[in-house]
């Protein structure tokens, strides 16, 4: 059997084809070599603004001068030991995180996926805790919790759950916002267990749960001994200008799934619970091979240690503030142009049609986003983002969209 050398990818090599790959990504036409900061750079040299930090993940943008030299310091030491042994920045980083959130316990791993799956089976476990046989999980309209069985389960999207049935049982669906149909769809039912919601929807469209929903919900878990259970993975870590989004409502949860931008780009993933929940998994009942790694640890030790110095929470909220206002101010005119929403920088422009082409269009230009929900643009940017980054995304996607919205 022969085999085909492994070559290391250089600066000035092509865009690589996929055919050796699953084809499970629609991908646009450009493969990346570099980045700084907000910029990036393509195999043919071209110059990208990153308006999408890899779907919320790139916190501190691309080789952060802080960043690079601590991830290059500890692969030096150690990149991964298993959870049969203490790993001591596990530890470090529980701590800042239960410092942060105000909850008490903290369980790592390496995806948002596997946070919201470990989630929904502490609150199984949870009930089954309370003598519940069959425990039942609220969940909402247009939410994205992962590609699993049971975190597709619990996803509000029948377009990516089709060919994936029988879907797990136990979730109770209901629309955001709506406090009379949360309480008439778990009216008289003992098995419901937890409530489960995204701060701000992310994949859904950039849907917000509202401030007073968000209290009234808290306070439904109070009294019937639920579990709120507040998906934190796309809009946590300071993209709102609050370490979690909920925090703007002056509640806490009781389990807080996290990932994406916890690591700026090392797989990082945890949830993070309060004193309803935090002891509920015991030895035996959960586990992971690569969670909790001393590499993991350290990038989202020196994540957060950095934003705190740099002071990347205000710097999210007031750019995010500046970049919706001038989006507003040069998009607002345009026939087919509807809204924009979102908190700090994460922010979502939608217009009156499907728009999915406008990656392509804006790649063009030299701007990296996406499109969710169909007819959202989605911007979430890195937190490092300066004012005259935020102009030059709106000069690069004011044309763009104008010219889309322009065309029959």
């Amino acid at each position: 059997m022969t085999t085909t050398p492994i070559a290391s990818p250089t600066p000035d090599s092509t865009a690589p084809r996929s055919e050796h790959v699953m084809n499970t990504y629609g991908r646009l036409p450009v493969s990346f070599t570099h980045g700084v900061g907000l910029q990036m750079w393509d195999t043919q040299g071209k110059r990208y603004l990153d308006a999408l930090a890899g779907i919320a993940v790139n916190t501190l943008g691309h080789a952060h001068p802080k960043l690079v030299p601590a991830l290059q310091d500890q692969i030096a030491k150690m990149i991964h030991c298993c959870n049969y042994y203490h790993v001591q920045e596990q530890e470090i980083l529980a701590i800042k995180l239960t410092e942060l959130s105000g909850l008490s316990n903290v369980f790592f791993c390496s995806t948002g996926l596997e946070a919201n799956e470990a989630a929904i089976k502490l609150a199984r476990k949870f009930g089954h805790n309370k003598g519940i046989s069959r425990p039942e999980i609220v969940v909402y309209e247009k939410a994205f919790h992962g590609r699993s069985i049971a975190t597709l389960s619990a996803t509000g999207n029948e377009k990516i759950q089709v060919g994936f049935g029988p879907l797990v049982e136990g979730f109770i669906r209901v629309p955001v916002n709506d406090e009379e149909a949360l309480i008439k769809a778990t009216q008289g039912n003992p098995n419901v267990v937890a409530v489960f919601m995204e701060a701000i929807q992310g994949e859904g469209g950039i849907n917000s749960m509202h401030l007073d929903y968000l209290k009234k919900v808290r306070a439904l878990c109070d009294q019937h001994d639920w579990l709120m259970m507040i998906d934190e993975v796309q809009c946590g870590m300071g993209r709102t200008g609050k370490w979690f989004a909920h925090q703007w409502a002056e509640i806490k949860p009781d389990v807080m799934p996290l990932a994406k931008g916890l690591g700026s780009g090392v797989p990082v993933g945890a949830i993070v619970a309060g004193p309803r929940a935090a002891q509920v998994l015991q030895q035996g009942n959960h586990g992971t091979t690569f969670g909790g790694n001393p590499l993991a640890m350290r990038a989202g030790i020196e994540t957060i240690r950095i934003m705190e110095e740099d002071h990347l929470i205000d710097n999210a909220s007031k750019m995010g503030a500046y970049l919706s206002t001038q989006l507003k101010a040069a998009l607002g005119g345009l026939a087919g142009f509807k809204e924009i929403r979102g908190k700090g920088l994460m922010i979502g422009i939608e217009l009156d049609r499907p728009c999915a082409a406008i990656m392509q269009l804006a790649l063009e230009a030299g701007l990296l986003l996406s499109v969710t929900a169909d007819s959202v643009i989605r911007l979430v940017p890195p937190l490092t983002i300066t004012q005259k980054d935020c102009d030059e995304i709106v000069s690069i996607l004011t044309p763009v969209v104008s010219s889309f919205l322009a065309k029959k």
